[in-house]
């Protein structure tokens, strides 16, 4: 059985992206005599005098061929003696970069051309890193229209020294140069007597041999669930495609993010009843036991996955509007799709030097890490060591279009690693959002909750009672929900930190861990408050916030021409 490459062809406008896969496929005899009559009947009218122009094989649209340039996407499936092909001919000009990111995240390996009259270009380095940001590990830099340079060894080496640092600027693990000619067809599919100097593979024997299998495999047995199959009340299985490992009937797994354990009792591979799957393979398992799994779940066995709301990516921002932090989007993740805040650019990262540069703001096609938080915890991880559970879309809630792309650097295993200001005693760890500035920022007309780079409190230190958008008296008590701990300040200072189980109505104000009072004025009241807290589990309903609780009495929300994070 033949094995199959995925690869992209990417690199400036004109570097003759197109014109290299048509000739592959014009020489390797792939076309049908009709399709090879077309092409050379369209190629009288073209630019080329007549010459046969093979990049007309994929630039199908009409706009293309008016302009002379890619715009969308072509895919195209060839086969040759040694191996299957798909490739994705993408757009090189910058406009459609999101294109491009859409083509690379598909491939196993990328052939970036670069001019030879040029070289190394903005637009090459931009391709390079998206290419290497999806996960791309194998890169072709084709160094092509070596029949305009005279065949210049030279030329040639002087290219292939801006690539090697170029590689070793992005920390490419394998790369591969090659001159060639596209439109005559030097290194294409076979050597070429015109560069005796070049001692390599052609483009397409090297393409025919490579091995790009992963070497590293993924730690244990996933799988994201994309379906809960149930027919009837007998039967629920759980439908996906396993990313790693293999299961067998009577494994145990554990679910993800519930964390119940149970065994697999049977596995359906397509229709057929299967003791054992592997990676790869799309299967509907059914576990021996009810479970709390749901689209979006993991299946785990073997590995410990973490679960997390917040994390670091790195994206791709492909929006025509600029980004700004405080914006909601919907992220999806894996099989998982929910509701998450871009809370903070840290930094946006040169394309041309790799140089990381302060930003508040990301426009069109530019690449930034930032701080991401989800509305509730789902499985996540670091993209170089689970690629499915590492690599996600932002979609902008209002026209559901895709606004970037990106990959998982870091996730925030523990929510409180992330805390800016916190109260800690001991072993109890408060979040300190008491002293979050509430800011409406004109710029997005959104509403943000900006932490200070603030520091922690324990026991005895004195705190900032007042700030922009807050407030407080001397003396109050903090009671933090999420945390279950009570926090009481007397004249400014911390006089004591406790669990909120133990905590008793004292007669000074209360407020929760937002900052926002709680509508409590003795014993009674704050009884009465503690029982429907407790009522309310893990999970607390808007209906008890309206009850209880009042934003602007020791809150307001400070206007802001545009928000500094």
């Amino acid at each position: 059985m033949r094995s199959l490459l995925k690869f992209i062809t990417c690199g400036s406008v004109d570097d003759g992206k197109s014109t290299l896969i048509g000739h592959i496929l014009y020489d390797s005899k792939l076309l049908y005599a009709d399709q090879e009559k077309a092409l050379e009947l369209d190629s009288k009218v073209g630019s080329r005098g007549g010459a046969i122009d093979y990049s007309l094989l994929l630039d199908g649209l009409m706009a293309e061929r008016e302009q002379g340039i890619t715009i969308d996407v072509a895919y195209r499936y060839f086969t040759t003696d040694n191996r299957s092909f798909i490739v994705a001919d993408t757009p090189g000009h910058e406009e459609y970069t999101r294109n491009m990111a859409v083509g690379a995240s598909f491939a196993d390996l990328a052939v970036i051309l670069i001019d030879a009259k040029q070289g190394v270009l903005v637009q090459t380095r931009r391709h390079a890193r998206i290419c290497a940001l999806m996960g791309i590990k194998y890169f072709v830099f084709a160094v092509n229209k070596m029949d305009l340079v005279g065949y210049d060894e030279n030329r040639f080496n002087e290219i292939k020294k801006q690539v090697e640092e170029l590689a070793d600027e992005l920390k490419l693990e394998s790369i591969y140069i090659i001159p060639v000619s596209a439109t005559e067809g030097d290194n294409v599919t076979t050597k070429s007597e015109n560069i005796p100097w070049y001692k390599g593979e052609a483009l397409l024997p090297y393409l025919e041999n490579i091995d790009v299998t992963e070497k590293k495999q993924e730690e244990g047995f996933y799988m994201p669930v994309q379906r809960v199959c149930r027919p009837d009340h007998t039967y629920r299985g759980f439908q996906g495609q396993i990313e790693s490992g293999e299961i067998k009937t009577g494994d145990e797994i554990i679910t993800l993010p519930s964390n119940e354990r149970a065994h697999v009792k049977s596995i359906l591979v397509g229709d057929r009843d299967s003791d054992h799957a592997f990676m790869g393979q799309p299967v509907t398992i059914q576990l021996d036991r009810e479970v709390d799994v749901s689209r979006g779940c993991v299946l785990a066995a073997g590995n410990k996955l973490p679960i997390s709301k917040s994390f670091t990516a790195t994206i791709l921002w492909m929006d025509d509007k600029e980004l700004t932090p405080g914006t909601d989007y919907i992220v999806k993740l894996g099989t998982k799709q929910m509701p998450a805040i871009l809370k903070n650019i840290q930094y946006k990262i040169d394309v041309n030097t790799g140089a990381y540069i302060p930003a508040n703001s990301l426009k069109k096609n530019e690449i930034a890490v930032c701080d991401i938080s989800l509305q509730e915890e789902i499985v996540l991880d670091e993209f170089k060591k689970h690629k499915t559970l590492g690599e996600l879309i932002l979609i902008d809630r209002i026209t559901n279009m895709t606004s970037a792309c990106g990959v998982v650097e870091k996730p925030s295993v523990d929510d409180s690693r992330d805390l800016k200001t916190a109260f800690v005693y001991g072993s109890l760890k408060a979040n300190g959002d008491i002293f979050e500035e509430f800011y409406y920022n004109l710029d997005s007309m959104t509403i943000n909750k900006v932490r200070p780079s603030g520091r922690t409190y324990t026991v005895g230190d004195e705190i900032p009672v007042n700030g922009e958008s807050y407030s407080y008296p001397d003396s109050f008590d903090v009671v933090v929900l999420r945390d279950k701990v009570a926090v009481k300040v007397r004249d400014r200072k911390v006089e004591s930190i406790g669990e909120l189980a133990d905590y008793k109505y004292s007669g000074v104000p209360v407020i929760n861990g937002r900052g926002f009072e709680v509508k409590v004025n003795d014993e009674a009241s704050y009884a009465a408050f503690a029982e429907e807290l407790a009522q309310q589990k893990d999970s607390i309903s808007s209906g008890f916030f309206n009850k209880w609780l009042t934003f602007e009495t020791y809150r307001k929300i400070v206007f802001k021409d545009e928000i500094w994070n």
